[in-house]
């Protein structure tokens, strides 16, 4: 990773840390906040009315400090007024006519709201953080035949890199001697390991498994496709949701036009109604408590963290109100395949024995072989065998691994051949079981072929195994007319077979992760608000430029922390019930908003009218700020 990368990273986990730090201080604040405001109370209860001024001026200070600091930084950078400049104007217009608890309440109200939004912020770019924890920091670079350990920042196109077994590879490039085995799931996702041999092209990040490798680097290491993650998810996350800009363009209007008329109100009735300079100003007191955004604020935020609470207790985990608002509004649900619609691990689907052999004997043995290799498929053979069998695996008298290809084994007195098609022959694997490993192949299975002496005696299909729960998620999302498509690394062949298996409507193969960004945003064109649902490093950018990113419990950390929402236990029909519950959070949010305005252009009007005095206005003020919080408190159930 070159060094601009890494201070930009070093910068953003150090913004990340005084973005919590921030959070914590605006929670005590708001509960010193409170804790004064009942002080006060109680002061002014029993006739200490000094101290009782004491108490809220302290109430006000504390829990107004953040907001109107916030609120004056904002108007200068912005030259415009704000939400927050006028809850500042409203607590010190209550004050002047008296209402110290009211101005109180009002200054603890927002700043409850402020530390919540800033408590549940997205965590920032952690995810980039996490994906530098994946690109090695050396390489070991080949000179004269020599090897010389540098710093990756360092390699350049043309450079011969060496990279052992079980190493990560450090940059982009092409084999150019050896052979092996690549596990590619960080880039593409695919469960199986590819088989790569000279001229193969090779990712950094992506793990070497088998065989040493020389590789020839073809890409500056700021030009890498795990650098390309890194800036996909950057740049999507930089952007502004559509409602955040709406918020910013509906704030400056509404504080300007309560201003307007609230300074109106000092001199027009005077001049026009005839009415005194005592009831203007105390008119125009009334008009700006009145006017003050509480129960607007109280109609989204019990709500949206009601909804969150209930999202968590039945396994389903938000990471802010605006993602799960975004649920209600979604056409098109895109999934990753591995790990996500299927277990992301190969299991073993068939066995065919030679009809005359002895299917355990054959199983025992070959297990027995496999047992000595670390790969995925053979671990996946070994595990499937024991289940299958009490008997002990037996020690081979020799063995020699050939990456890429299989196992030669001596065992009992036979030589025996464990791999792929090409490695037993292919016309012979094409001939066993009467061809029916073409059929296998086209159902998305991957075949291992077992020869003994020279014969082949037994074909193992292993696949990676659609989850039990998938086809009901699908189901569910397809009754509530929500589109489903599958974005998966894997070949045509497997795309199709899973995409039968699992019941989407629509499955795009071979997608890297550029082409799943690619995908999102023509999904995006198409049906304007979509959801994408994955569990690893390369379904990171997707889940970034998705509306809604949905992440499986069980999967990588970036994905986690990419995701806007994460589902526990990796339970897939959660989904739709995430769904519901976003519906019925935004129908309750429009009933507060249509309510709390009506009320306030009631006690607006009244106040103009003179048929409403202080305390009625603030008791109709504040009393519509419980009722709206109370219709919010039933989404709990």
């Amino acid at each position: 990773m070159s060094s601009e990368a890494k201070t930009l990273t070093k910068g953003i986990q150090k913004e990340g840390w005084f973005e919590k730090i921030k959070a914590y201080g605006e929670l005590i604040a708001a509960g010193l906040s409170g804790a004064f405001i009942l002080a006060g109370w109680l002061f002014e209860k029993n006739g200490h009315g000094a101290d009782s001024i004491i108490a809220y001026l302290l109430a006000f200070l504390i829990g107004g400090f953040a907001k109107a600091k916030e609120g004056i930084e904002a108007t200068y950078e912005n030259k415009e007024l704000n939400v927050e400049m006028l809850m500042i104007f409203a607590a010190i217009g209550s004050a002047i006519i008296g209402y110290w608890t009211e101005g109180a309440i009002l200054i603890f109200i927002f700043a409850v709201s402020g530390a919540l939004e800033t408590y549940t912020m997205n965590k920032s770019h952690k995810e980039i953080s996490s994906l530098m924890d994946l690109q090695p920091e050396e390489a070991l670079l080949l000179i004269d035949h020599a090897e010389k350990r540098i710093p990756v920042s360092q390699l350049h196109v043309g450079d011969h890199i060496l990279i052992k077994p079980g190493e990560r590879i450090p940059a982009d490039g092409k084999i150019v001697k050896g052979q092996t085995n690549i596990d590619e799931a960080a880039i593409t996702g695919e469960s199986i390991p590819v088989t790569k041999g000279i001229q193969a092209e090779v990712f950094a990040g992506t793990v070497n498994m088998t065989g040493a490798i020389t590789v020839e680097v073809t890409k500056e290491t700021s030009d890498t496709l795990f650098q390309k993650i890194i800036q996909l998810v950057q740049s999507a996350q930089s952007e502004k949701s559509p409602s955040q800009l709406f918020v910013e363009r509906f704030e400056g209007t509404y504080v300007k036009t309560v201003i307007l008329v609230v300074v109106a109100m000092f001199f027009l009735p005077h001049f026009l109604l005839g009415w005194n300079w005592h009831e203007s100003f105390y008119r125009a007191m009334i008009l700006l408590v009145v006017a003050s955004p509480c129960a607007l604020v109280a109609s989204i935020m019990p709500a949206t963290l009601s909804a969150i609470s209930n999202g968590a207790k039945h396994g389903i985990l938000v990471k802010g109100g605006v993602h799960l608002e975004n649920l209600s509004h979604i056409g098109a649900i895109a999934f990753d395949k591995t790990g996500t619609l299927t277990k992301g691990k190969p299991e073993v689907t068939k066995v065919i024995v030679k009809p005359d052999l002895n299917q355990e004997e054959i199983l025992l043995k070959s297990a027995s072989i496999e047992s000595q290799s670390n790969h995925p498929l053979a671990q996946a053979i070994v595990q499937y065998a024991k289940k299958a069998m009490d008997s002990n695996l037996i020690q081979p008298e020799s063995l020699e691994d050939l990456p890429g290809w299989g196992i030669k084994a001596e065992l009992a007195g036979e030589r025996w051949r464990i791999g792929k098609a090409a490695f037993i022959g292919d016309e012979k694997a094409a001939q066993f079981a009467d061809g029916l490993a073409q059929k296998l192949a086209s159902q998305g299975n991957t075949l291992v072929f077992v020869e003994r002496n020279t014969e082949i005696v037994a074909m193992i299909a292993l696949k990676d195994v659609v989850r039990k729960e998938t086809k009901s998620a699908i189901s569910h999302l397809k009754q509530q007319g929500i589109q489903t498509i599958m974005l998966t690394g894997d070949s045509e062949n497997t795309a199709r077979a899973i995409a039968a298996e699992s019941h989407v409507d629509q499955y795009f193969a071979e997608c890297l992760p550029e082409t799943k960004v690619e995908y999102l945003k023509e999904l995006k064109k198409k049906h304007k608000t979509v959801a994408m649902v994955g569990d690893g490093i390369n379904d990171a950018p997707a889940l970034a430029i998705a509306n809604v990113g949905i992440a499986m419990g069980e999967g990588t950390d970036v994905a986690l922390e990419t995701a806007d929402i994460v589902l526990m236990k990796n339970d897939l029909p959660r989904i739709a019930e995430a769904i519901q519950l976003s519906r019925r959070m935004n129908k309750i949010i429009k009933q507060n908003i249509v309510f709390s305005i009506s009320v306030i252009a009631i006690l607006i009007c009244s106040n103009f009218f003179q048929s409403i005095d202080l305390p009625f206005g603030v008791v109709g003020h504040e009393g519509s700020t419980i009722l709206v919080i109370l219709n919010s408190l039933r989404l709990l159930k």
